[in-house]
């Protein structure tokens, strides 16, 4: 029996087939990076992914069809391919973090050039790699080794980049950590081939700065990110930290503090009273001034423990759950000291339980129900958080609401976003909800909307807790009067399947953003 034995790989092979993994996940960490910082700034995740996915596949190719142009001194085009990438690669996260806080308007093309330059380049490094391999591997054994090394590389990413690398590092680190990788790589093939490469004084000049270019933007990388965001957010930024779901900013200035996720406003010290008095009062007084008070309270998002403050005020509240997806939000608001002063300390309340998961899945969960449920979402910037405005969330809402309970949630703006505003009221119908719109006009939100939602009659309520800053008994009721300018028009209900809001709210909100 005759059998058929391969010969040992030889170390250049190994050495080349280590650097396909290292080069497969260094594209995709720049592919990744890229889609997520459009996904901050241009919002819509799911536009943003995909076209920043599609533009680097179509980039490769591109680099795919222009690697037969090169036909001589393969090992010397693979190194400078490398450092190209290293730098353009690796400076990309940085370049685009800059563009977007000096030169806004500029955001959009440099994305889509760098992604294009980055796509094209990474197009060129595979072929390369096969055709130095082909001199030493058989056409079976090559494309097999290649591609298996090249998917390995890409997985290993794709379980990192949202676990580890982000919210260990930042995205500015860690484009940076792989442009060094890529450096390395092309020092590692200067080392192989050094026997072939013209000009090797040359080439590890270059594959040195390379090197030092990147690792100087490391240091620096701290202070480049804040002065990034001084910039944005005008006024100091003097928290910073990303966790494994958002971006968060704490800046403070005149206004005192500001809290912004993924670069959208959360609320300003000056006014957040009015918000949050405006969203949690109506519906709690109105309950209280029944036959008994509302005794058990969810609060959905709001991990900040503002709402939490206000529904605090209730002696006859013994519960208080707080269903926060990000426990960095949770632990920030419940140590800082600046933060605890703002929410009056609610998170150490012997009342409060936090639940840290997302508030789809846990309403869905069996449980005893709610005299008042207080939705405090952010805004329906991306299909993530537009699921959580769709029919299929509030018909779990309301099956986790008591029979006398109320909803609340805040509904962006209805004069900005009337259309918008107006879908949510119409999919919260779609599900057997008796709703209530009513808006509050907060100077750093302009006018805002709520809709207070349940099964029995609503009534405004005659009396509020002592000590309130905006809202009286007299005014509350104006604040159901809506303009003709604010009055409902026709929507659609807003499905898992379609997610018609977040489309809706990014045509609105792109008539008045810059």
């Amino acid at each position: 029996m005759n059998v058929t034995t391969h010969p040992p790989p030889r170390p250049v092979e190994v050495a080349l087939l280590a650097s396909v993994f290292v080069v497969a996940a260094c594209g995709l960490v720049y592919e990744l990076a890229a889609g997520a910082l459009a996904s901050y700034v241009l919002g819509d995740s799911v536009l943003q992914f995909s076209t920043v996915i599609g533009t680097y596949l179509f980039a490769m190719g591109i680099g795919s069809w222009l690697s037969r142009f090169f036909e001589r001194q393969l090992p010397a085009h693979f190194l400078r391919i490398e450092l190209l990438v290293a730098l353009v690669g690796g400076l990309l996260p940085a370049t685009l973090f800059l563009a977007n806080a000096y030169l806004p308007g500029s955001f959009r093309f440099l994305l889509y050039g760098l992604v294009l330059l980055v796509g094209t380049l990474v197009g060129l490094e595979i072929p390369l790699v096969m055709r130095i391999l082909r001199r030493n591997v058989a056409l079976k054994d090559l494309v097999s080794q290649v591609l298996t090394f090249d998917y390995l590389g890409a997985l290993a990413v794709s379980v990192a980049f949202p676990l580890w690398l982000v919210p260990q590092l930042g995205l500015v680190r860690t484009g940076l950590l792989f442009g060094l990788m890529n450096a390395a790589v092309a020092l590692w093939a200067w080392w192989l081939f050094r026997h072939e490469l013209p000009q090797r004084a040359a080439h590890a000049l270059a594959a040195v700065v390379t090197l030092a270019a990147l690792a100087l933007a490391w240091s620096g990388a701290e202070r480049l990110t804040t002065l990034a965001e001084d910039r944005f957010y005008q006024d100091r930024v003097v928290l910073a930290e990303s966790s494994d779901w958002q971006r968060i900013v704490l800046t403070h200035g005149r206004a005192g503090h500001r809290l912004y996720l993924n670069g959208n406003l959360q609320f300003a010290e000056r006014d957040e009273y009015r918000y949050h008095e405006a969203l949690v009062h109506p519906v709690m007084a109105a309950f209280a001034q029944g036959r008994v008070a509302p005794r058990r309270v969810a609060v959905l998002g709001g991990g900040d423990g503002m709402a939490v403050r206000e529904i605090l005020r209730y002696p006859g509240v013994e519960s208080v759950t707080l269903v926060e997806l990000d426990p960095h939000m949770t632990r920030l608001f419940s140590q800082n000291p600046a933060l605890r002063q703002l929410n009056g300390d609610a998170l150490h309340s012997p009342r409060l339980s936090i639940v840290n998961t997302d508030a789809f899945k846990w309403l869905e969960q069996d449980g005893d129900p709610f005299d008042i449920i207080v939705v405090d979402f952010p805004d329906p910037t991306n299909f993530a958080i537009g699921k959580l405005y769709t029919n299929a969330f509030f018909a779990s809402l309301q099956r986790r609401l008591s029979a006398s309970g109320y909803a609340v949630m805040q509904t962006t703006s209805p004069l900005v976003a009337r259309k918008s505003f107006w879908t949510v009221v119409q999919t919260m119908e779609s599900v057997g909800l008796r709703t209530w719109p009513y808006h509050a006009h907060v100077p750093s939100f302009g006018e805002w909307g709520f809709v207070i939602a349940g099964r029995r009659p609503y009534t405004v309520p005659t009396q509020l807790p002592p000590g309130l800053r905006f809202l009286t008994p007299a005014t509350l009721p104006l604040l159901f009067d809506f303009p003709a300018d604010m009055a409902r028009v026709p929507a659609e209900v807003n499905r898992l399947s379609n997610q018609v809001l977040v489309h809706t709210y990014e045509q609105e909100w792109g008539r008045v953003l810059p």
